[in-house]
């Protein structure tokens, strides 16, 4: 690919953000030079006060928060473009920043386009006087969640100590929520972050996922409440990181790049993260769009089982695939081929690092994917035979709620999970340049992150959803969140066309 040619830039006359600063309230302490990583405050020698270029402003809010004297307001730039419904201010921008470059525009987190949010379109169903609803505080709630296949029936045999079960049961997960932390690979956020996500599932009884940038030593101890993940890149696999874990998935698709795959930049690869994945300290970490070995289902099986041999049996593994147009198919493919989980991520679903126009413009909303995977998997008397996960902008308690009743058996959270703990969603991860320590590994900003206090934010953020999870189950006269399943006709449809409602079959609100 051929250099871009040096122009002069016209993007940072259209920045997104200005910076307004109360010169009576200032008091030139510098804490929002030394809190800001993209050098917008600055000290002017001649003037002798503290300036800033709001060009620079990426709309963290870092400074505003750590400004001792509140003196500082971030505000999004006022000056706009003449109006057009179809050339709109951010297309525009676009084009300078690309004309600028002539490189590949890159974004971080997920998509923020308006398309039609579909949990939002979507009611619970709730009880009144033929169904009445159950307290959670008086009575039992029954909130945990087997993950993995089953059987098609249970067999048992009469022994003097009564009926025992004879019928053998694949390795289960075991949450006592129905929610999980997602793949964020140990170098697209750091070591402190992976830690509490660690702690935190195990303080929960819940399961967080390593990402495709192996396990660092020091986590091997949480191994129990562990997946750990195999990518086209295979960074950090060996037997002792599968075996690490209580189970593996393998990783095809991600919701916010489908079909492409991923790049973490040598600036971030420092010595824990060159020792964990195995890649030399600087150099980029690559991981190819296909995996090497996978070009049919039958590779698909061969890898599963290849797994399966590594871990000697002992733990299920989950296939993570992108929300798209023939995922319902590909689901069923993935099962078939002996996957006893299978994770569905939405177009909506966050990333340290994507091509903006493959994050905005390709996939479909897991919404209509799960309803519609579920079904075909219930169409084909499989649905048994692994256990659905649901990711990609799961948002609240309420969103895991809805995803259970349109099939899935638990939720992967990890954009909720990172502003758990301070994210603002600037969306520029791919810098490595994280205000707020998160997704960077520079020593003086990852240390903003205390692992302690992470895992304690994420914790609670758990527990939080899961007493809002038993309300609602209460609230629709279910005790269990098995019951709520797939249970469809617990939900009910506003502002859908009827194509839609078919595929997420439910039905319109007042039928």
């Amino acid at each position: 690919m051929e250099s871009a040619l040096q122009v002069k830039p016209l993007s940072p006359f259209f920045h997104d953000f200005i910076v307004e600063r109360d010169k009576e309230w200032c008091i030139n302490c510098e804490v929002c030079i030394r809190q800001c990583s993209y050098g917008v405050h600055f000290w002017d020698k001649a003037e002798e006060f503290v300036i800033h270029d709001s060009s620079k402003c990426v709309g963290c809010h870092r400074c505003a928060a750590m400004c001792p004297t509140k003196c500082l307001t971030i505000r999004t730039n006022p000056m706009e473009f003449r109006p057009n419904a179809y050339w709109t201010g951010a297309d525009i921008k676009n084009l300078y920043k690309q004309s600028d470059t002539g490189g590949v525009l890159l974004s971080g987190m997920g998509t923020p386009l308006q398309k039609r949010i579909y949990w939002d379109h979507l009611l619970l169903d709730a009880s009144q006087v033929t169904n009445p609803s159950i307290d959670p505080l008086r009575e039992p709630m029954e909130t945990r969640t087997f993950l993995g296949a089953k059987p098609d029936q249970l067999e048992f045999e009469e022994t003097p100590d009564g009926p025992r079960l004879k019928t053998e049961i694949k390795p289960q997960l075991t949450l006592e929520f129905p929610i999980m932390f997602g793949a964020m690979s140990f170098g697209a956020i750091n070591l402190n972050l992976h830690t509490a996500m660690a702690k935190a599932s195990a303080e929960t009884g819940v399961m967080w996922n390593t990402g495709e940038g192996g396990l660092h030593a020091s986590l091997y101890e949480y191994g129990p409440h562990t997946i750990t993940q195999v990518a086209s890149g295979r960074f950090g696999v060996h037997r002792d990181y599968l075996n690490a874990g209580a189970a593996v998935e393998i990783k095809v698709g991600q919701g916010a790049k489908p079909g492409i795959g991923g790049h973490l930049p040598g600036e971030k690869i420092d010595v824990e993260v060159s020792r964990t994945r195995m890649v030399p300290e600087g150099s980029d970490a690559i991981s190819p769009a296909p995996h090497h070995d996978i070009y049919s289902i039958e590779d698909l099986l061969q890898l599963i089982y290849a797994l399966k041999e590594a871990t000697e049996y002992r733990m299920p593994v989950s296939v993570k695939i992108a929300a798209v147009h023939n995922a319902p198919a590909i689901a069923s493919g993935v099962v078939r081929a002996g996957a006893d989980l299978v994770c569905l991520d939405g177009f909506r679903g966050g990333t340290g690092a994507a091509p903006t126009m493959i994050r905005d413009n390709v996939g479909i909303p897991l919404e209509l994917a799960l309803a519609a995977v579920d079904q075909r998997l219930r169409d084909e008397g499989i649905r048994n035979h692994a256990s659905l996960i649901a990711s990609g902008g799961i948002r609240n308690s309420a969103d895991v709620v809805k995803a259970i009743a349109l099939g899935a058996d638990a939720v992967y959270i990890g954009t909720a999970a990172l502003i758990a703990v301070g994210c603002t969603m600037c969306g520029r991860c791919y810098t490595g340049k994280c205000p707020w320590g998160i997704a960077t590994n520079q020593a003086s900003l990852k240390k903003r992150q205390n692992p302690d206090q992470a895992a304690a934010r994420m914790a609670n953020l758990v527990r939080a959803w899961g007493h809002e999870i038993q309300e609602m189950l209460g609230g629709m006269g279910l005790n269990a969140i098995e019951s709520l399943r797939g249970n469809r006709d617990k939900l009910r449809g506003v502002n859908l066309g009827q194509s839609e409602l078919d595929i997420l079959g439910v039905k319109h609100a007042g039928r």
